[in-house]
Parts: C-alpha cells; structure tokens; sequence
C-alpha cells in the first residue's frame, strides 16, 4: 500500500519555503501601513506590490531545486546532510529576516540576517551543482534577488538609523 502518493515529495519540497514567507506576511502586512511606508527608501525600491509574487516563484523555484537535490542524492541520507542542511539553514534564515526587519525593526540586524542568508544560499547553490545543475541553477534567480534584498536594506538602514 502506497502511503505518499509519487508526487508527494515534489508537491511538499516545491511549497515548504512558502510556509515561513506566509507565518512572515502577517508581520509585514501589519507593518507596512504603520511603519515600513514611514521609512525613507532609495528610487530603486521596487513598489510594495512587486515583493509578493517575486518571493513566491523564487520560493517555488527553490523548493523546487530542493526536491531534485533529495530525489538525486535518495533521500534524506549522509550524502544529503551538507547540501539539504546548508539549503535547510539559508531557509531558516530567511524565514528569520521578517521578524527581526518588519517585527522588530531592527534594520541593520535584518542586514546582517539578509548576508548571512545570501552566504548560505550561495553555499547551497555551490553544494548543489555537481549534485543536479538544474536545482543550482534554480538558486540563481533567488541569489541576485538577494543581493538587491541586501543592497536595500543597507540603504534603508543607513538612510533611517535615527527613526525609532
């Protein structure tokens, strides 16, 4: 008897990163009328409506990546730790950017947050190319994404240290 049907793990894999950015939207839409719209922002800030749908393919591409990374590797074996870990910690990392960002308001907390998200994804990408090139090149949207995550939330720290 088949308990998981075959398209189990790639439905469950592709929409696990979706859960922390949907526990997360609570917070930031809750924050973006009281706080986030009072912050000064760089011309190149992309308008409020872009982030959702970006985060929602770049969370769909790398779960997606990480499926064929397990289904490559047989499963959650030894051969899986480092690249399914290291993909498991820039996850968690980035589910922990909306909390210390939007919840706390701690801006260069949330920078620091966002660059060690990028070093681990980074990691993550590099562990995965000689295990299926595919699922690295999946992180690679999400790799530049971040740089320009991270190039904001500089700016907006920089250019709003002294708002409380």
């Amino acid at each position: 008897m088949e308990v998981v049907p075959a398209w189990g793990p790639a439905v469950g894999f592709t929409f696990l990163p979706h859960a922390g950015g949907f526990l997360g939207s609570k917070i930031t839409k809750k924050e973006i009328p009281a706080w986030y719209e009072s912050l000064q922002k760089p011309s190149w800030c992309p308008p409020n409506w872009v982030f959702a749908p970006v985060w929602g393919t770049l969370y769909t591409s790398m779960g997606y990546g990480s499926y064929l990374v397990w289904k490559e590797l047989g499963g959650f074996n030894e051969k899986s730790v480092v690249p399914l870990g290291l993909y498991a910690g820039q996850l968690a990392l980035n589910w922990a950017w909306t909390p210390v960002f939007f919840g706390a308001h701690k801006m260069g907390w949330g920078l620091v947050t966002l660059l060690l998200t990028t070093g681990t994804a980074t990691a993550t990408t590099a562990s995965w190319y000689n295990i299926n090139k595919t699922a690295a090149y999946l992180m690679v949207p999400y790799l530049a994404w971040l740089t320009m995550a991270s190039a904001l939330n500089y700016r907006i720290w920089k250019d709003n240290r002294n708002k409380k």
